[in-house]
């Protein structure tokens, strides 16, 4: 009677935190005396997920991000969490930068993660499962060292690991 215990690795973002994050570095661009009529502004998307990022120059952007960026790191959420869609001139002579909210594990990544975890000789079996990767093994020590394994490699998302029986 061998029982596998399993684990997901899944790249989630809760979207309510984001808008909170937004609403917040919103009321901060309005009092910071550098970005006071400056005409920036951080906008959310829900149904898109997307964040817009509108200012007069590249370094206001980057002002934004910033801005955003300590905002996440308070509430425990990776700035990889975003990826830049694309970068446009607005009216106005302004900038705009779209973000993309990135929610759950792009196929190349995946294989790149099993990958990484049927090279690394742990007996373990990992498959890819829409946007997660899941990995069931007959001992939890070996899950523990693919947790291990995956997070010291530098990934351009966020991963989280859940579900873990």
């Amino acid at each position: 009677m061998a029982q596998d215990y399993s684990f997901d690795i899944v790249s989630e973002v809760d979207l309510q935190v984001i808008d909170d994050v937004v609403n917040v570095a919103t009321k901060e661009i309005q009092n910071r005396f550098d970005l006071k009529g400056q005409n920036c502004q951080i906008e959310f998307s829900r149904g898109e997920k997307t964040v817009t990022f509108t200012a007069s120059s590249d370094f206001q952007v980057k002002q934004l991000k910033d801005i955003i960026a300590s905002k996440m790191a308070k509430r425990d959420v990776s700035s990889k969490a975003f990826s830049v869609k694309k970068t446009e001139k607005a009216s106005g002579g302004t900038i705009r930068e779209i973000d993309a909210v990135v929610c759950g594990i792009d196929q190349p990544i995946a294989k790149e993660i099993v990958a990484l975890i049927k090279k690394s000789g742990i007996k373990v079996q990992a498959s890819i499962q829409d946007d997660k990767v899941r990995v069931s093994g007959k001992d939890k020590d070996d899950l523990q060292k693919v947790i291990q394994a995956v997070r010291a490699q530098d990934w351009t998302i966020a991963l989280q690991f859940n579900n873990y029986r």
